[in-house]
């Protein structure tokens, strides 16, 4: 079939709808969770580590950019999934015995394999997939029997297709537990609230990454805003010598602004977008509430809320003083300028007096100059008149520069006069066409 080029990005796009898939599982079943912290620069590390798994299992490994794997690495099945943040795993065996959570998965897992694994650890869950059973339904029974007596979080999910419980407790192997009873789930479906309920908690916990940066920044932000008011107030009664210094302490509190802030906004974003995931994640669930059980909606929101809300308004406080320090530098830079313009406006005056006295002074010494010159002259005309009469000529040296004086100086001054026009006019000239 003819048909235009496809665009280079258009498969990978498109495929990515279909990333992640979420795993068929139908009760009774087991997984082990894990969530581990990293980077980008551990991404390479973390799929040679997948690959050394899968080569050891006989398993073709995952591609050079592969972002999720499965697998089926015969005593159990793998999935492995890597986000910006974190990698996940899950190790997934069918069946149960008495106990759901002895004998997890991840024990199938070579330990030195699972010792090397790249990250550290945000979440640890071991999931039990049971079918549901009526005398399954004393949840005192179940809190004490698999969780240690703790208070439990739950609700009925997928409108009540099936019951999940938790206790959000980590115990002394280092893992969480999950309980869900299927009533009716399908295994498309079960595998979806499982890895729903699995991104409640990882997400829950990344979204509070950020509360302890936003407790130490209170105290920084405590020491900016003292900074600021002692500059503004300092502002309002300053006199213009001290501006610069005050402009020059106004400029490093907003580099040492712009530096925390810069630090910090990828994790507070980072937290608002988790938070938004865990909200959608639960809903996504359905919950219907269980007799006196705490649901997963009222738990996440009696404990995250306020740590986000504590995130959020440190975001919101930082925001706000480097908006007053900006407002605040503004206004001084506008009042060292005015004060820099009267400044120059003082000098130039200056120089007008200056230039002023300097005219005048010219004019004198051009008057002197005039005289000086017709005397220069006048003397060369009587040089001049001695010598005719020594010729014998009868004329009066005397009365002829006497009778020469008055000539010379208006020819003088008209000279000195034309000299001043071309100046002038060649000056002006120059401006012209500059």
């Amino acid at each position: 079939m003819i048909r235009p080029a496809n665009h280079p990005q258009r498969v990978d796009l498109n495929n990515e709808a279909h990333a992640r898939p979420p795993q068929e599982l139908t009760a009774p079943m087991r997984i082990s969770y894990l969530a581990l912290f990293s980077d980008a620069s551990m991404r390479d590390a973390q799929r040679r580590h997948v690959s050394e798994l899968a080569a050891a299992c006989g398993v073709a490994p995952p591609g050079p950019t592969a972002i999720h794997f499965t697998a089926d690495m015969g005593r159990f099945r793998l999935k492995w999934e890597l986000h910006s943040e974190f990698v996940r795993y899950k190790f997934i065996i069918a069946g149960t015995g008495d106990d759901p959570f002895a004998d997890p998965p991840i024990q199938l897992a070579p330990p030195d394999w699972v010792a090397s694994m790249v990250g550290q650890i945000m979440v640890a869950t071991h999931v039990a997939l049971l079918p549901f059973d009526s005398h399954l339904t004393d949840y005192d029974e179940i809190s004490n029997r698999w969780f240690a007596g703790n208070p439990l979080v739950g609700s009925n999910i997928a409108s009540g297709a099936a019951v999940a419980l938790m206790d959000f407790r980590i115990r002394e192997d280092g893992f969480n537990r999950l309980l869900i009873l299927d009533r009716s789930l399908r295994p498309r479906q079960a595998g979806r609230a499982v890895q729903r309920l699995l991104e409640i908690d990882t997400y829950r916990l990344m979204a509070q990454l950020t509360l302890p940066i936003a407790r130490q920044l209170g105290g920084l932000l405590d020491r900016f805003e003292r900074e600021l008011v002692a500059i503004t107030n300092a502002l309002a009664g300053t006199q213009p010598i001290s501006e610069p210094d005050l402009l020059d302490r106004l400029t490093r509190l907003a580099a040492e602004i712009e530096h925390a802030e810069s630090q910090n906004h990828y994790r507070f974003s980072a937290a608002r977008a988790y938070y938004l995931l865990v909200q959608r994640r639960i809903r996504e669930l359905r919950e219907e509430r269980l007799p006196a059980i705490q649901t997963l909606h009222e738990f996440t929101e009696l404990r995250l809320a306020p740590a986000m809300n504590t995130c959020m308004a440190a975001a919101e406080r930082q925001d706000s003083l480097a908006e007053r320090v900006t407002r605040a530098t503004q206004l001084l830079s506008t009042r060292v300028d005015i004060t820099r313009e009267r400044q120059e406006m003082a000098v130039l005056e200056s120089m007008n007096q200056r230039a002023d006295l300097q005219l005048r002074l010219q004019q004198t010494v051009e008057g002197l100059s005039v005289a000086a010159i017709t005397y220069y002259i006048a003397g060369l005309i009587g040089y001049l008149a001695h010598g005719v009469r020594a010729m014998g000529e009868p004329i009066n040296p005397g009365l002829v520069v006497g009778a020469s004086i008055p000539v010379v100086l208006v020819l003088v001054a008209l000279g000195i006069r034309r000299i001043h026009h071309m100046v002038h006019r060649q000056a002006a000239q120059h401006d012209s066409a500059a």
